[in-house]
């Protein structure tokens, strides 16, 4: 039966004041299952697909892709085709990463199912965000789905504006809150956290999150009704089961090759080769098994099995000996290790290493040219700091394309995120910054790694940030009632655990939170928890940190670019600019500098050296010059007529030399002392605003030993300028009314 589009399922919820509508029935309908979000003049239709996996790939392959449509807000995309194409945009990435996070771990371990999520936004108002919808819709879309699911769950932004909590607050309110976290909930628990605050306390942040886990259950009961009105049957599936023998003799087996030896091995490589020589000789024991050697399913399944038991031993040993993996206790973090001014041609370097985590973080300085330019639903938006954080397989040991992953897009952005609150203000500081954070080596943490350097690399290249930022990643232990926290986390404690909760910030409060966990749910207790032993982990890093650099370089690097202002008359503007920008780009080829003019007149000169910054400064002034009073010029003859001749006294500054001031004898035609294009030495006589007036016969004068007397120079009377001194006398230069040096003493 069709559906009518004017009918559609409808199921509306109010959270944060506004209205939030789900409807079913209206587009898609041959998805498996798709939802319209809208909340005021925003929509985002989600939709879920899925189709049978042929073969196990070996993990579940969801696929989540947020995109934006330029129609939705009444624009053309800038691109050169004119549409969407080509690889997302780094905001669309990061809100897919948004969506997959907290609906991954809801689908059961062994769905043989390949998922495909895909919101689109159709239409936005500009001030209701899309990505809050977005992630609700997914979770709506799935709900509704065939596709087992142990949801729902939703989403929401939170601000502070004037120190109360706002959620889902509109652009304009978000312009103004300390505070922006978009988070993902259950009925009862957290699932996912990503935002930035402005050093606000943990205390703060956990009664952020617990206000607005509160705040969005009608989004929960809303996605329930919704299920009961429109969802469609699940689909059968049974979760796989090992072979109870299967399973117990490749336990005895690995047990006996020394799987708990293996697992106590402090280095990450070696701690690598052991285990892998565990499941070898397990794999060995039973190739010679006749009960296993000619079962492929079986021996395809010891992987996972033993998998699955160093998960168990090594939580196991965290929960009853407080001993993890590399011999620590939960709280302590990894040594530390740090150099900065490591590469000697960079603005600014720092070498952080923490345990067998190590990252290079460079930071570029350029001019507000360097900035980054996107083209997105509000508008062209423009960038002056990018932290920029790259994985490249050799950190890790392994061979792999090299290309920007959505993981790399992710901890940059989270870094980026993280450090923003301590940087100087535009107007204080106006250079572009870039900080790239390169993994060396990984073994847990990489992310908060890049953090730690990118405030060190920052400070090494003498930017004025207000306070070191530091970042530490958490992990958790939960078995049933229990839970354990644990500090600084490695790569095997990421996988074997249930969260990986990574908080950055100064000694005064928190900057960057992203949370990820592996359960159904985050309770607040375990959060307050976390986050209050990761202070006590961050103010250990902070400490190391200000051991090898307590605070930024006094001097910006010599290799970085030298910067100066410059004020102008804004008349004169054009004239620095040139036609066409000649002047403008004949500055630029011949210092090397970056000169960005504003209406105001003020004029910011980035120049590669010292040398360059002068020569630049003494070009722009060249355009800006004043001539003094009673002072002598070799000016130019621009133009002659009848009552004088228009001489240039200083580059684009005219001046009058009336026929009366020609020469010390009286001139009948000015064309028989002024000639146009030749050079005369002329005194400035008088200066009214922009109109100047010179005069050859004062320097004439002097030359003879007459020294110069202002009033024998002044104006002839109305009646001696006769059929001379008409209208064009008024002004600082004689013209005509087609000459374009109109009224002013510069053009």
């Amino acid at each position: 039966m069709l559906q009518d589009i004017f009918n559609p399922t409808r199921v509306t919820a109010q959270v944060g004041g506004k209205e939030v509508i789900f409807e079913c029935g209206r587009l898609a309908n041959q998805a498996h299952g798709a939802v319209w979000m809208q909340c005021g003049g925003t929509v985002v239709l989600v939709t879920v697909c899925s189709q049978p996996l042929e073969f196990d790939k070996g993990f579940f392959p969801l696929t989540v892709e947020y995109s934006e449509k330029m129609y939705a807000a009444g624009r053309i995309p800038g691109s050169f085709f004119r549409r969407e194409i080509g690889r997302p945009s780094e905001r669309e990435t990061l809100v897919s990463r948004l969506i997959d996070r907290p609906i991954r771990p809801l689908f059961p371990k062994g769905l043989n199912e390949d998922v495909q999520v895909l919101a689109s936004v159709i239409s936005a108002d500009q001030e209701n965000e899309s990505d809050v919808l977005a992630l609700t819709g997914a979770s709506a879309a799935l709900m509704v789905s065939p596709l087992p699911f142990e949801g729902p769950v939703a989403g929401g932004r939170i601000g502070r504006v004037n120190g109360q909590f706002v959620l889902n607050p509109s652009f304009e309110q978000q312009a103004q809150s300390d505070l922006n976290i978009l988070f993902a909930a259950s009925r009862d628990a957290l699932t996912m956290v990503e935002g930035d605050a402005r050093f606000l306390s943990e205390d703060v942040i956990i009664e952020a999150l617990d206000w607005g886990r509160k705040e969005i259950q009608p989004l929960i009961d809303a996605q329930l009704q919704l299920r009961e009105l429109c969802g469609k049957a699940k689909m059968a599936f049974t979760p796989h089961e090992d072979d109870p023998a299967l399973l117990a003799r490749v336990h005895e087996l690995a047990r006996e090759a020394g799987i708990e030896d293996a697992l106590r091995v402090p280095d990450k490589l070696e701690r690598k080769d052991a285990r892998k020589a565990v499941k070898g000789k397990v794999m060995e024991a039973l190739k010679a098994d006749p009960a296993w050697a000619e079962n492929e399913a079986a021996l395809k399944s010891v992987g996972d099995i033993i998998g699955d038991l160093e998960k168990k031993l090594v939580r196991a040993r965290i929960v009853n000996e407080g001993t993890r993996i590399d011999g620590r206790d939960t709280k302590s973090v990894r040594p530390i290790q740090i150099q900065t001014g490591v590469l000697p041609r960079a603005h600014g370097s720092a070498l952080f290493r923490r345990g067998e985590t190590k990252s290079l973080v460079i930071a570029t300085l350029g001019s507000s040219t360097d900035e980054q330019r996107m083209d997105s639903l509000t508008g062209d938006v423009t960038k002056r700091f990018m932290l920029h954080y790259n994985f490249p397989p050799y950190c890790v040991g392994e061979v792999k394309p090299v290309r920007v992953s959505r993981r790399e897009i992710g901890h940059g952005a989270l870094a980026e995120k993280s450090l923003r609150p301590i940087l100087p203000a535009d107007a204080d500081f106006p250079f572009t910054l870039r900080v790239v954070a390169e993994t060396m080596e990984s073994n847990g943490s990489s992310s908060m790694a890049a953090v730690c350097g990118g405030s060190l690399s920052l400070m090494d290249a003498g930017v004025p940030v207000s306070a070191p930022v530091a970042g530490v990643a958490m992990g958790l232990i939960k078995e049933g009632e229990k839970f354990i926290v644990l500090t600084d986390i490695l790569g095997d404690e990421d996988a074997l655990g249930d969260m990986d909760f990574k908080i950055a910030g100064t000694a005064d409060g928190v900057t960057g939170v992203q949370m990820d966990i592996k359960i159904t749910g985050l309770t607040t207790d375990i959060m307050r928890a976390a986050m209050r032993q990761a202070r006590e982990g961050r103010l250990h890093i902070l400490a190391e940190m200000a051991r090898a650099i307590a605070e930024p370089r006094k001097e910006l690097s010599r290799f970085a670019p030298q910067h100066a202002e410059v004020f102008v008359n804004p008349d004169i503007i054009r004239l620095i600019i040139g036609p066409g920008g000649k002047n403008i780009k004949a500055i630029t080829a011949a210092t090397g500098a970056s000169v960005d003019i504003e209406d105001s007149g003020r004029v910011s000169i980035f120049a590669p050296t010292a040398e360059a910054l002068e020569k630049a400064r003494e070009m722009v002034a060249y355009y800006d010059q004043r001539p003094d009073l009673g002072k002598n010029y070799l000016a130019k003859v621009r133009k002659v007529m009848e009552i004088g001749a228009i001489v240039e006294v200083l580059p684009n500054v005219e001046a009058l030399v009336h026929v009366s001031q020609l020469d010390v004898n009286r001139v009948e035609q000015p064309g028989d002392v002024a000639r146009l294009g030749e050079d005369m030495l002329v005194k400035v006589i008088e200066i009214n605003g922009d109109r100047i007036r010179a005069s050859r016969k004062a320097v004439l004068l002097e030359e003879q030993g007459h020294p110069w007397n202002p009033e024998e120079t002044a104006r002839p009377p109305r009646s001696d300028r006769g059929d001379r001194g008409d209208r064009h006398d008024r002004g600082g230069r004689g013209r005509d009314r087609g000459d374009r040096g109109d009224r002013g003493g510069r053009r």
